[in-house]
């Protein structure tokens, strides 16, 4: 009688990986815009497309656009896999936006753009020429929303530091907190005429740290951060500020890892794509 050693699962040949499943698109209509500082674009966006989203109630939710190439003829939604097998150089750029505001009732998102240059310019970007260009019926398609913080309710006090692309972060999260909350936002911006009027508890402190990003690093070393029990932190830069933002935080006042939101919302020199790529290099690590 012929006998056969049963093997262990680690044994056993891999299983074949089943393919990721597509993320849905939801197709949004531009239903208006409003510049609402000089270098400020925001997009009020809706229609049935709203429900596709994949709602949260995080303050610093994202959506990710998906942009044709001008004068490609595309119109979302897109065959994603189609245009990746045949002509890969049509495939849309992804740009990632946070939802400024959700209006569950009107079906509707506000996302904030930040304009760059002006148009025209090389330099304004392909998300910041869309919007600038934008008209009212004009559709775009995303996939989102994501994000993962919100101000603790059980903080006893609250540091927000960000600069132009985590104001609308910033601002969803200063609307959420309780009006009795205390604590103090940093918010880096270049040009003084881009400071907005925001919703805030009267005991959070709003500084507007102008010119130099750098800055945002002396204002920090400045804070006497020794009693960091029932703090709660929001820091979202620049990668080469943030990460030297980390180390003044985390290793110079000691604050636990587990009470900061911490990671890059860009980095300089660098589009999105490429920034993407990176972090999942050594250059791209904060922690």
């Amino acid at each position: 009688m012929q006998t056969t050693t049963a093997q262990s699962p680690s044994a056993e040949a891999p299983a074949a990986r089943r393919p990721r499943a597509p993320r849905p698109q939801a197709v949004l209509e531009v239903l208006g815009k409003t510049r609402i500082s000089p270098r400020l674009l925001r997009l009020t966006l809706g229609g049935e497309g709203f429900t596709t989203l994949h709602r949260n109630e995080q303050t610093d939710a994202y959506v990710k656009l998906l942009l044709p190439a001008p004068g490609s003829g595309l119109q979302p939604p897109y065959d994603l896999d189609a245009l990746r097998a045949e002509s890969p150089e049509l495939l849309p750029t992804r740009r990632t936006y946070t939802v400024r505001r959700w209006d569950d009732a009107a079906q509707t998102i506000e996302i904030d753009v930040v304009l760059h240059g002006e148009s025209g310019e090389d330099d304004h970007g392909v998300a910041a020429r869309w919007a600038d260009e934008a008209q009212p019926g004009d559709l775009i398609a995303m996939n989102g929303a994501g994000g993962g913080w919100s101000p603790a309710a059980d903080a006893t006090s609250h540091l927000l530091i960000g600069d132009h692309a985590a104001l609308p972060a910033i601002a969803a999260g200063l609307e959420a907190m309780d009006p009795d909350a205390r604590g103090l936002a940093l918010i880096h911006l270049d040009h003084e005429e881009d400071r907005l009027e925001l919703e805030h508890p009267e005991g959070v402190e709003l500084r507007w740290v102008l010119g130099a990003r750098e800055q945002l690093l002396d204002e920090v070393a400045a804070l006497d951060l020794s009693d960091h029990e029932g703090l709660d932190v929001f820091c979202h830069v620049e990668r080469g500020i943030t990460k030297q933002l980390r180390r003044l935080l985390v290793k110079d006042a000691g604050i636990p890892r587990e009470q900061i939101s911490i990671s890059a919302y860009w980095a300089l020199g660098r589009i999105e794509d490429q920034f993407q790529a990176e972090k999942r290099e050594p250059i791209g690590a904060i922690d």
